[in-house]
């Protein structure tokens, strides 16, 4: 490669890295998601996408859609009438769902701490004054009260929801696993910007071989675990799935059933950990087909994981060039 593309490499990540240093450690990063907020509300005040609840013998999942193409999420305990939210960035659409369910909130969960997803910490649990605020103390939540390491679980009446350390898109993020035991249905992954549908999150604080681990630590858990992530991605995600596995017929299939959904504005979340695996290419790394198409081969160490982490990395990089076009 040329010196000169090296150099303009260089300046483009200084320049990068400066940005997402104002964003996430300055009161500029704030501003910016408060005119992200006015525009949303102006813009959709119904919000982006028409969302349907899913209910388990005694326990409902609210997606609420905020922003341009976020989602936060009430979890419900409904028979103790108890709700925990995960990742309120929008506080007035939260409160509006919570005094909806006339439910109290009790506890907070948030993945991690950029704004759009830890933005209404603050009114929330001012407005709430019994409600505690979970995270990871290596990223700098907003309002955190209660820190949260690895495999720790946050009991709320029937819910027993674990926190799973994922690094990678911030150097503390975490994901929560509703574990479907108590109430006798499917699991439920709430899953920040680790992991969406067909698509994963941009490593900010980390690099490929983290972001492998995290998404490993994801591919552990049942098929049948439901997926809710942090935004609503599908269709671009999807495009770009058929770019790389063109021949892949789950993800076409999906595809189909997607851009209905879209057309209609109705969400497409959840899916099912059983289906990532079958069209996700960031889930799909260790198959032969994709290993041959873009990746480097085994090195000459046979350091299998290593070449997944290259593939990752590879696959990053052309999804942020797909989305640049």
């Amino acid at each position: 490669m040329p010196s000169s593309v090296h150099h303009t490499k260089r300046q483009m990540m200084s320049i990068y890295c400066y940005w997402y240093s104002l964003y996430t450690r300055t009161w500029l990063g704030y501003l910016f998601y408060r005119q992200q907020l006015r525009r949303a509300r102006n813009r959709y005040p119904k919000g982006h996408s028409k969302t349907q609840p899913r209910l388990f013998n005694g326990v409902k999942v609210l997606p609420i859609p905020v922003l341009s193409d976020n989602y936060s999420y009430l979890i419900i305990d409904t028979q103790a009438q108890l709700a925990v939210a995960v990742d309120p960035s929008d506080p007035r659409a939260v409160q509006a769902s919570i005094e909806k369910e006339g439910v109290t909130l009790v506890a907070i969960l948030c993945t991690h701490k950029h704004w759009d997803h830890s933005g209404g910490n603050r009114d929330l649990s001012r407005r709430h004054r019994d409600c505690r605020v979970y995270g990871s103390p290596q990223d700098s939540i907003p309002y955190l009260t209660h820190p949260l390491c690895h495999q720790d679980v946050v009991s709320v009446g029937r819910l027993q929801i674990r926190a799973l350390a994922t690094p990678g898109h911030t150097q503390g993020h975490l994901v929560y696993l509703l574990d479907g035991e108590p109430y006798k249905g499917p699991s439920c992954l709430f899953s920040g910007d680790l992991l969406f549908l067909s698509g994963c999150g941009r490593t900010f604080e980390g690099n490929a071989e983290t972001m492998l681990s995290s998404l490993d630590t994801v591919l552990g858990l049942g098929d049948d675990t439901l997926l809710w992530p942090g935004h609503e991605y599908a269709e671009e995600n999807l495009g770009f799935a058929g770019v790389v596995e063109p021949e892949n017929l789950a993800r076409e299939r999906k595809m189909q059933w997607v851009q209905r959904q879209r057309l209609e504005r109705k969400g497409t979340c959840p899916s099912t950990l059983g289906e990532e695996r079958s069209y996700n290419p960031f889930l799909r790394t260790h198959c032969l087909a994709l290993q041959e198409a873009l990746g480097p081969g085994p090195g000459p160490t046979g350091d299998d994981d290593y070449s997944r982490a290259q593939l990752l990395e590879e696959l990053r990089r052309l999804k942020d060039m797909h989305k640049s076009k």
